[in-house]
Protein backbone atom coordinates (compact mmCIF):
# COMPACT_ATOMS: atom_id res chain seq x y z
CA UNK A 1 0.00 0.00 0.00
CA UNK A 2 0.95 3.36 -0.55
CA UNK A 3 2.28 5.89 2.27
CA UNK A 4 -0.25 7.07 3.97
CA UNK A 5 -0.43 11.46 3.67
CA UNK A 6 -2.74 13.39 5.31
CA UNK A 7 -3.52 16.94 3.48
CA UNK A 8 -6.24 18.91 3.51
CA UNK A 9 -7.47 22.79 1.89
CA UNK A 10 -8.48 23.84 5.45
CA UNK A 11 -4.51 23.44 5.67
CA UNK A 12 -4.06 26.75 4.26
CA UNK A 13 -5.22 29.75 5.76
CA UNK A 14 -5.28 33.45 4.61
CA UNK A 15 -3.02 35.89 6.25
CA UNK A 16 -2.36 39.40 5.57
CA UNK A 17 -0.17 40.14 3.22
CA UNK A 18 4.16 40.16 3.78
CA UNK A 19 3.06 37.95 6.98
CA UNK A 20 6.26 36.22 8.01
CA UNK A 21 4.58 32.88 8.71
CA UNK A 22 4.88 31.22 4.97
CA UNK A 23 1.62 30.20 4.85
CA UNK A 24 1.83 29.57 0.95
CA UNK A 25 4.26 25.94 2.58
CA UNK A 26 1.06 23.93 2.64
CA UNK A 27 -0.48 24.16 -0.75
CA UNK A 28 3.19 24.27 -2.49
CA UNK A 29 3.78 21.20 -0.20
CA UNK A 30 0.65 19.41 -1.54
CA UNK A 31 1.66 20.23 -5.21
CA UNK A 32 5.10 19.01 -5.14
CA UNK A 33 3.62 15.55 -3.41
CA UNK A 34 1.12 15.34 -5.90
CA UNK A 35 4.02 16.15 -8.65
CA UNK A 36 6.17 13.46 -7.40
CA UNK A 37 3.45 10.80 -7.72
CA UNK A 38 3.62 10.19 -3.82
CA UNK A 39 0.00 10.19 -3.40
CA UNK A 40 -1.43 8.04 -6.10
CA UNK A 41 -4.59 7.30 -4.78
CA UNK A 42 -5.04 10.81 -3.34
CA UNK A 43 -4.49 12.62 0.50
CA UNK A 44 -6.19 11.18 3.52
CA UNK A 45 -8.74 13.59 4.39
CA UNK A 46 -8.74 14.72 8.33
CA UNK A 47 -11.90 15.40 10.26
CA UNK A 48 -11.03 18.64 12.20
CA UNK A 49 -11.31 17.91 15.99
CA UNK A 50 -13.98 18.98 18.14
CA UNK A 51 -13.93 21.08 21.16
CA UNK A 52 -13.60 17.67 23.42
CA UNK A 53 -10.91 16.31 21.74
CA UNK A 54 -9.13 19.78 21.70
CA UNK A 55 -9.96 20.02 25.48
CA UNK A 56 -7.89 16.87 26.24
CA UNK A 57 -4.98 19.13 26.04
CA UNK A 58 -6.33 22.57 26.42
CA UNK A 59 -8.31 24.61 28.76
CA UNK A 60 -12.07 24.62 27.94
CA UNK A 61 -12.17 28.82 28.15
CA UNK A 62 -9.35 28.88 25.42
CA UNK A 63 -10.51 26.33 23.30
CA UNK A 64 -13.66 28.17 23.16
CA UNK A 65 -12.18 31.63 22.21
CA UNK A 66 -10.33 30.06 19.46
CA UNK A 67 -13.62 28.16 17.64
CA UNK A 68 -15.78 31.96 18.60
CA UNK A 69 -12.46 33.91 17.00
CA UNK A 70 -12.69 35.53 20.21
CA UNK A 71 -8.85 35.63 21.79
CA UNK A 72 -7.75 38.87 23.36
CA UNK A 73 -4.85 41.06 21.44
CA UNK A 74 -2.45 39.81 23.66
CA UNK A 75 -3.41 36.22 23.09
CA UNK A 76 -3.13 36.79 19.47
CA UNK A 77 0.30 38.45 19.64
CA UNK A 78 1.53 35.63 21.91
CA UNK A 79 0.49 33.21 18.92
CA UNK A 80 1.68 35.47 16.28
CA UNK A 81 -1.12 34.97 13.67
CA UNK A 82 -4.36 36.79 13.55
CA UNK A 83 -6.91 33.80 14.89
CA UNK A 84 -9.72 34.31 12.29
CA UNK A 85 -12.24 31.94 11.44
CA UNK A 86 -10.19 29.96 8.86
CA UNK A 87 -7.08 30.24 11.30
CA UNK A 88 -9.19 28.10 13.71
CA UNK A 89 -10.26 25.97 11.65
CA UNK A 90 -6.69 25.35 10.18
CA UNK A 91 -5.60 24.61 13.82
CA UNK A 92 -8.87 22.30 14.17
CA UNK A 93 -7.89 20.30 10.70
CA UNK A 94 -4.38 20.04 11.43
CA UNK A 95 -4.84 18.42 14.93
CA UNK A 96 -7.34 16.05 13.25
CA UNK A 97 -4.35 15.41 10.81
CA UNK A 98 -2.37 14.43 13.63
CA UNK A 99 -4.44 12.07 15.06
CA UNK A 100 -5.53 10.27 11.96
CA UNK A 101 -1.72 10.07 10.80
CA UNK A 102 -1.07 8.48 14.34
CA UNK A 103 -3.79 6.22 13.49
CA UNK A 104 -2.89 5.11 9.93
CA UNK A 105 0.37 4.62 11.08
CA UNK A 106 -0.52 1.95 13.99
CA UNK A 107 -2.31 0.09 10.43
CA UNK A 108 0.83 0.66 8.38
CA UNK A 109 3.74 1.59 10.30
CA UNK A 110 4.40 4.98 9.06
CA UNK A 111 2.07 7.55 7.89
CA UNK A 112 2.59 11.84 7.38
CA UNK A 113 0.78 14.27 8.30
CA UNK A 114 1.87 17.60 5.88
CA UNK A 115 0.70 20.40 8.77
CA UNK A 116 0.92 19.76 12.41
CA UNK A 117 4.06 19.84 14.55
CA UNK A 118 2.40 23.40 16.51
CA UNK A 119 4.45 22.20 19.94
CA UNK A 120 4.79 25.96 21.40
CA UNK A 121 0.73 26.03 22.30
CA UNK A 122 0.25 25.25 25.98
CA UNK A 123 -2.56 23.97 28.49
CA UNK A 124 -3.74 27.89 28.92
CA UNK A 125 -2.89 29.54 25.28
CA UNK A 126 -1.27 29.37 21.95
CA UNK A 127 2.34 30.88 20.95
CA UNK A 128 5.08 30.98 18.16
CA UNK A 129 2.70 30.29 15.61
CA UNK A 130 1.19 27.27 17.38
CA UNK A 131 -2.52 27.02 18.49
CA UNK A 132 -2.95 24.03 19.61
CA UNK A 133 -0.87 20.91 20.61
CA UNK A 134 -1.56 18.57 18.23
CA UNK A 135 0.89 16.21 19.11
CA UNK A 136 0.01 16.04 22.74
CA UNK A 137 -3.85 15.99 21.90
CA UNK A 138 -3.20 12.92 19.66
CA UNK A 139 -1.30 11.56 22.07
CA UNK A 140 -3.74 11.73 24.89
CA UNK A 141 -6.64 10.59 23.13
CA UNK A 142 -4.81 7.58 21.76
CA UNK A 143 -3.42 6.86 25.35
CA UNK A 144 -7.46 7.88 26.50
CA UNK A 145 -9.05 5.63 24.42
CA UNK A 146 -6.20 2.54 24.91
CA UNK A 147 -5.20 2.28 21.28
CA UNK A 148 -1.36 2.53 22.41
CA UNK A 149 -0.06 1.99 25.95
CA UNK A 150 3.09 4.52 25.40
CA UNK A 151 4.21 7.55 23.77
CA UNK A 152 7.58 8.67 22.14
CA UNK A 153 7.96 12.40 21.15
CA UNK A 154 10.82 12.68 18.96
CA UNK A 155 11.15 16.97 18.87
CA UNK A 156 13.70 18.33 16.24
CA UNK A 157 12.18 21.39 15.27
CA UNK A 158 14.90 23.76 15.62
CA UNK A 159 12.60 25.56 18.47
CA UNK A 160 12.28 23.65 21.90
CA UNK A 161 8.94 21.90 22.56
CA UNK A 162 8.04 23.75 25.50
CA UNK A 163 4.05 23.16 25.24
CA UNK A 164 4.83 19.84 24.56
CA UNK A 165 6.74 19.44 27.77
CA UNK A 166 4.41 21.40 30.05
CA UNK A 167 0.98 19.79 28.45
CA UNK A 168 2.51 16.30 28.86
CA UNK A 169 5.04 16.69 31.92
CA UNK A 170 2.73 14.74 34.35
CA UNK A 171 1.49 11.61 31.84
CA UNK A 172 4.13 9.07 32.25
CA UNK A 173 2.77 7.18 29.37
CA UNK A 174 4.14 10.08 26.93
CA UNK A 175 7.77 10.21 26.70
CA UNK A 176 9.14 13.79 25.35
CA UNK A 177 12.18 14.37 23.61
CA UNK A 178 13.51 17.70 21.99
CA UNK A 179 16.64 18.28 19.70
CA UNK A 180 17.12 21.87 19.23
CA UNK A 181 18.99 25.46 19.02
CA UNK A 182 19.26 26.36 22.89
CA UNK A 183 19.92 29.69 21.83
CA UNK A 184 16.45 29.61 20.13
CA UNK A 185 13.18 30.84 21.00
CA UNK A 186 11.51 30.10 23.56
CA UNK A 187 13.51 32.03 25.81
CA UNK A 188 12.31 29.77 28.52
CA UNK A 189 12.48 25.85 28.02
CA UNK A 190 10.63 23.69 30.47
CA UNK A 191 11.87 20.48 30.84
CA UNK A 192 11.38 17.74 28.47
CA UNK A 193 11.89 14.37 29.86
CA UNK A 194 15.28 14.98 27.42
CA UNK A 195 16.63 18.26 26.15
CA UNK A 196 19.51 17.88 23.92
CA UNK A 197 19.98 21.85 23.50
CA UNK A 198 22.43 22.37 20.58
CA UNK A 199 24.68 25.28 19.92
CA UNK A 200 24.70 27.70 17.33
CA UNK A 201 25.71 27.07 13.53
CA UNK A 202 26.02 23.34 14.34
CA UNK A 203 26.54 21.29 10.88
CA UNK A 204 25.55 18.02 9.56
CA UNK A 205 28.15 16.09 10.79
CA UNK A 206 28.48 16.94 15.00
CA UNK A 207 24.21 17.04 14.52
CA UNK A 208 23.92 14.02 12.64
CA UNK A 209 26.45 12.21 15.70
CA UNK A 210 24.52 13.82 18.54
CA UNK A 211 21.33 12.36 17.17
CA UNK A 212 22.57 8.85 16.34
CA UNK A 213 23.77 9.12 19.75
CA UNK A 214 20.31 9.86 21.65
CA UNK A 215 18.17 7.54 19.68
CA UNK A 216 18.77 4.24 21.32
CA UNK A 217 18.69 6.29 24.72
CA UNK A 218 15.26 7.76 24.42
CA UNK A 219 13.91 4.86 23.01
CA UNK A 220 15.36 2.39 25.68
CA UNK A 221 13.74 4.89 28.35
CA UNK A 222 10.39 5.80 26.83
CA UNK A 223 9.11 2.06 25.96
CA UNK A 224 6.72 3.15 23.33
CA UNK A 225 4.30 1.35 20.62
CA UNK A 226 3.93 4.29 18.75
CA UNK A 227 6.25 7.20 17.49
CA UNK A 228 5.30 11.43 16.85
CA UNK A 229 7.86 12.57 14.95
CA UNK A 230 8.25 15.95 14.77
CA UNK A 231 10.24 17.02 11.96
CA UNK A 232 11.02 20.43 11.56
CA UNK A 233 12.91 21.59 8.74
CA UNK A 234 13.61 24.92 10.56
CA UNK A 235 17.28 23.51 11.28
CA UNK A 236 18.50 24.12 7.52
CA UNK A 237 21.33 26.62 6.74
CA UNK A 238 18.69 29.01 4.80
CA UNK A 239 15.78 28.97 7.40
CA UNK A 240 14.75 32.53 8.74
CA UNK A 241 14.31 31.71 11.86
CA UNK A 242 16.85 28.64 12.23
CA UNK A 243 20.31 29.44 13.28
CA UNK A 244 21.03 25.32 13.08
CA UNK A 245 23.31 24.86 9.54
CA UNK A 246 21.99 21.54 8.13
CA UNK A 247 22.89 21.13 4.03
CA UNK A 248 19.95 19.42 2.17
CA UNK A 249 21.59 16.63 2.18
CA UNK A 250 22.71 16.59 6.24
CA UNK A 251 18.29 16.90 6.39
CA UNK A 252 17.95 14.33 4.15
CA UNK A 253 20.10 11.88 6.26
CA UNK A 254 18.48 12.97 9.74
CA UNK A 255 15.16 12.00 8.00
CA UNK A 256 16.51 8.51 7.07
CA UNK A 257 18.24 7.82 10.64
CA UNK A 258 14.87 8.79 12.41
CA UNK A 259 12.93 6.55 9.72
CA UNK A 260 15.10 3.99 9.88
CA UNK A 261 15.85 3.46 13.32
CA UNK A 262 11.69 3.47 14.02
CA UNK A 263 11.40 0.63 11.13
CA UNK A 264 14.68 -0.94 12.97
CA UNK A 265 12.70 -1.65 16.49
CA UNK A 266 9.16 -2.13 14.57
CA UNK A 267 7.27 0.68 15.96
CA UNK A 268 5.34 2.41 13.94
CA UNK A 269 5.80 6.50 13.38
CA UNK A 270 3.34 9.30 12.54
CA UNK A 271 5.22 12.34 10.80
CA UNK A 272 4.37 16.06 11.70
CA UNK A 273 5.37 18.85 9.62
CA UNK A 274 6.87 21.21 12.39
CA UNK A 275 8.50 24.54 11.33
CA UNK A 276 10.14 25.92 8.28
CA UNK A 277 10.36 29.74 7.42
CA UNK A 278 11.49 31.97 4.95
CA UNK A 279 10.40 34.23 1.83
CA UNK A 280 9.90 31.10 -0.74
CA UNK A 281 7.23 28.80 0.42
CA UNK A 282 7.92 26.66 -2.37
CA UNK A 283 12.05 26.32 -1.42
CA UNK A 284 10.46 25.65 2.02
CA UNK A 285 8.28 23.10 0.88
CA UNK A 286 10.79 21.23 -1.21
CA UNK A 287 12.62 20.48 2.31
CA UNK A 288 9.59 19.37 3.95
CA UNK A 289 9.01 17.13 1.16
CA UNK A 290 12.33 15.22 1.80
CA UNK A 291 10.56 13.44 4.76
CA UNK A 292 7.74 11.88 2.75
CA UNK A 293 9.67 10.84 0.00
CA UNK A 294 12.03 8.58 1.88
CA UNK A 295 9.13 7.52 3.90
CA UNK A 296 7.49 6.32 0.55
CA UNK A 297 10.09 3.93 -0.29
CA UNK A 298 10.02 2.21 2.88
CA UNK A 299 6.77 1.24 2.84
Amino acid sequence: MPLPIIASPDYDAPLPLGHRFPMGKFRALADVLQARDLVPEGFARPEPADEGLLCLAHERAYVRRVCETALTPLEERRIGLPVTADVAKRARAAVGGTLLAARLALQQGLACNTAGGSHHAAHAGGAGFCVFNDVAVASLELLAKREVRRVLIIDLDVHQGDGTALILAHEPRAYTFSMHCQANFPSIKPPSDRDIGLARGMGDAQYLEVLEGALPEVFAAARPDLIFYNAGVDVHEADQLGQLCLSDAGLAAREAMVLDFAMAQGVPLASVLGGGYGPDAHAVALRHAILPQLAAKRV
